[in-house]
């Protein structure tokens, strides 16, 4: 049976192409115009981001600030090898080689109990991903960087409007604690503009440069300012910046955050509400210090042959349902390079992590009938 219900369907406020109506009729559909600086300092003043910059991807927003990290060949950086290839690749073209780090026994994030032995005096940078918008351990993550100076880059796509509570009792956003960090607004996330992502510099040194790197290596940003008369190529850099066609989507989607992060939200707790009952499978863990931002339900299956029946038996009643990551330390691009480590955590998730469909038009009722057919297995 062809499934009815997909794993994903895009989100359409109705205000995107009012939107993108308006900035090609500005004149101005190139970027940094109206739009982009109107969704910058939205999350700047929300999330208390130092700096935002938009960008077109949020691979281009790690690449950035791989370059901004001074990422030369010969440096170590260490990563999740339970994630996209993204986190890995945008390090990697900068000469890096990536140190791998296992997950939790109960969590598809780093392990940061673990990462300390991987440190040695090659290491650059930690780059922690916050995997289904649940925080990584950041209090011991930022510790780690402090006493050994290293940068932290979170990867932060899927994690838009979750935050850390930290050993003080504050909460802070998921993206404004590492020296930098990177989001994704890709059709899959909570809020999108199709393809999209964004740069959050909260170290000040960072700053400017960035800006730089962001127009192609030029002061292009300074000029428009009036900062200065010219502008010129001073630094390597891109094209990281994003279309105000782009930006324009983004703010229709920015302007319906709290609607879209509600429903999200309600459908991952009757998720997990109707499945508590089942010994087939683990549900998600939530630790002390990390919110739920309702970007993703996951479920863990005994073993790779389950969740392929779970898959099946949910297709033929029509919901489509998908496994994640194949663990890039046992990649065909990168295992030949891995140290020979086993990360058995990472490789569990790989075997046995299964994704359930969660989009804003998603109702309960078929939630509830997903939760039943998995009970019933």
């Amino acid at each position: 049976m062809e499934s009815i219900i997909p794993f994903n369907k895009p989100y359409l406020t109705g205000k995107e192409t009012h939107y993108i109506y308006d900035a090609v009729n500005s004149g101005k559909i190139s970027g940094n115009g109206k739009y982009t600086q109107k969704c910058q300092q939205f999350f700047e003043e929300r999330y208390n981001f130092k700096k935002v910059l938009l960008t077109t991807s949020c691979t281009d927003a790690l690449e950035m600030a791989a370059i901004l990290a001074n990422i030369q060949p010969g440096d170590e950086v260490i990563i999740p090898s339970f994630t996209f290839v993204s986190t890995a690749i945008a390090f990697i073209r900068q000469g890096a080689t990536i140190i791998f780090a296992d997950s939790y026994s109960d969590n598809p994030n780093i392990d940061a109990d673990k990462i300390e032995e991987l440190i040695t005096d090659k290491t650059k940078a930690i780059v922690p991903v916050h995997y289904a918008g649940v925080a990584c351990d950041m209090d011991k993550i930022m510790y780690l960087a402090t006493k050994y100076n290293l940068l932290v880059i979170e990867d932060a796509a899927q994690a838009i409007d979750s935050f850390y509570i930290g050993k003080d009792g504050v909460k802070k956003a998921l993206g404004s604690i590492g020296h930098l960090a990177a989001f994704s607004f890709h059709e899959t996330k909570n809020i999108i503009s199709g393809e999209g992502g964004m740069l959050v510099i909260n170290d000040s040194r960072f700053s400017s440069r960035a800006e730089i790197i962001w127009e192609k290596g030029t002061n292009r940003a300074e000029f428009f300012r009036g900062e200065v008369n010219k502008y010129g190529w001073v630094d390597t850099g891109s094209s990281f910046l994003p279309s105000e066609i782009i930006a324009a989507f983004l703010w229709a989607q920015i302007e319906n955050l709290e609607l879209i992060q509600n429903k999200r939200k309600m459908l991952h707790n009757c998720y997990y509400d109707n499945l508590q009952s089942s010994n087939l499978i683990t549900l998600p863990s939530l630790p002390p210090y990390a919110t739920n931002n309702g970007h993703m339900f996951y479920v863990v299956t005994e073993n790779s042959e389950i969740r392929s029946e779970l898959i099946s038996k949910l297709k033929e009643k029509g919901y489509h349902a998908v496994f994640h990551y194949i663990s890039l330390h046992s990649s065909a691009y990168y295992s030949d390079k891995h140290d020979g480590r086993v990360l058995s955590n990472s490789d569990k998730f790989t075997e046995c992590l299964l994704r359930l469909p969660l989009f804003y038009e998603l109702n309960e009722v078929d939630v509830v009938d997903m939760a039943k057919c998995i009970n019933n297995y």
